[in-house]
């Protein structure tokens, strides 16, 4: 069989488990952070960094790479893992989110979705069975059903997409030609918990090898977030890999290993990365402060990423002002490093029984950016996104 995952520790304390995913292109253990290569590559890293980060999964957007170079190029050329040059497992989104963060670009109906490429303005239509052809021809290890976002909020069109997501799963389990791929269900119902017991149950009666809990992270709070995973995850089988799309921050990770999630992945540490902004143990850096313009230290004392064992505070400042690409390069090794590095304890710590301590710790000394600030600069991409039809949509 090439995709079975095998569940080795459950924390006595927590939801948390330890666990590994064997694919076709080699084993996941878990938990796992999968760094997010949206045009067929994680920004500025090499797939050797990737792999000497510790990186044992990556993902890659099935939107992005439909539309550039096109799926048919890619398969021609020997499939994803080929193409890019990363020998590892990888998994593809089903280009859901993006299709429906193009307000104002798209239109759906039941057979699935009309959009306007961001690129040139090019109509294309996107339905379950498409998207299952598309991924198949990309390649990757683990596939994603197409699914219907909604505004988290909004109780009506969150059962309406929700039971749509529910209709186009279906098709998507029929529409599937290729058994080296493992295809996940996406759990989805906004932040009521109602309609996510109602997804939970429909989609694992249609037995897929692995489950997604969508819809998250997209402007409701953390407790309404932690509320949502407490009445979701506890119906997912036990025996299946919990995804959760679009998470990655530290603390997040951490509260939802507790509640029961294996999988994550975020745009997060590239993103803020490209703006400067490094993580520690004890909350976010903003290297462009002028506080370190003359700092000899590392970013963080004890770090064993290639930026902290070679550079200074003041020569990454110097880099990222002076817009260089080597600094672009350098804060994203370390963030990159960091959320691997904090995920690989994680697991050891659930091994050990010493979970709930690790996490104890951790979010005792950590600053976390406050919530109303995220959710602001978050509307305030999608006021962008709307605004400027010419921009991709996330994640990049």
């Amino acid at each position: 069989m090439s995709f079975q995952f095998t569940l080795i520790h459950r924390d006595d304390r927590t939801s948390a488990r330890a666990g590994e995913l064997h694919t076709p292109h080699g084993v996941i253990p878990t938990p796992v952070f999968a760094p997010v290569g949206t045009q067929a590559t994680v920004k500025s890293v090499s797939p050797d960094e990737l792999r000497e980060l510790g990186a044992t999964l990556i993902l890659a957007n099935t939107y992005h790479l439909y539309l550039r170079p096109g799926a048919d190029v890619i398969a021609e050329l020997g499939g994803l893992h080929r193409f890019m040059g990363w020998d590892g497992p990888i998994l593809t989104d089903s280009g859901g989110f993006q299709v429906f963060s193009l307000e104002h670009l798209r239109r759906v109906t039941e057979d699935g979705v009309e959009f306007r490429s961001h690129i040139d303005g090019s109509t294309h239509f996107f339905s379950p069975e498409k998207v299952i052809g598309i991924q198949e021809q990309l390649g990757a290890d683990i596939i994603m059903c197409f699914d219907e976002c909604a505004d988290p909020h909004d109780e009506t069109y969150s059962r309406q997409a929700m039971e749509r997501t529910h209709r186009w799963a279906a098709r998507c389990r029929e529409a599937r030609t290729r058994s080296d791929q493992a295809l996940f269900g996406i759990v989805q119902g906004g932040i009521f918990p109602d309609l996510r017991r109602q997804s939970a149950r429909f989609l694992t009666s249609l037995d897929f090898p692995g489950y997604a809990v969508g819809g998250l992270s997209v402007g409701e709070t953390k407790e309404q977030m932690h509320a949502i995973l407490e009445e979701t995850v506890p119906l997912l089988p036990e025996d299946r890999p919990r995804y959760l799309m679009g998470v990655g921050s530290p603390e997040d990770i951490l509260e939802c290993v507790a509640r029961g999630i294996d999988m994550f992945d975020c745009v997060l540490p590239t993103r803020i990365a490209r703006n400067g902004a490094l993580f520690t143990h004890v909350g976010r850096l903003n290297i462009r402060n002028a506080q370190f313009t003359r700092d000899p230290r590392p970013i963080e004392e004890g770090c064993t990423c290639y930026t902290c064992s070679r550079f200074s505070r003041a020569y990454l400042r110097h880099l990222v002002m002076a817009d260089e690409i080597l600094g672009f390069r350098l804060t994203t090794l370390h963030n990159l490093h960091f959320l691997v590095n904090l995920v690989r304890r994680i697991r050891a710590a659930i091994l050990a029984g010493t979970f709930s301590d690790l996490k104890d710790e951790f979010l005792a000394h950590y600053r976390t950016i406050d919530h109303e600030v995220r959710m602001f600069n978050r509307a305030a991409r999608v006021r962008s996104l709307r605004k400027d039809e010419t921009r991709a949509p996330g994640p990049d």
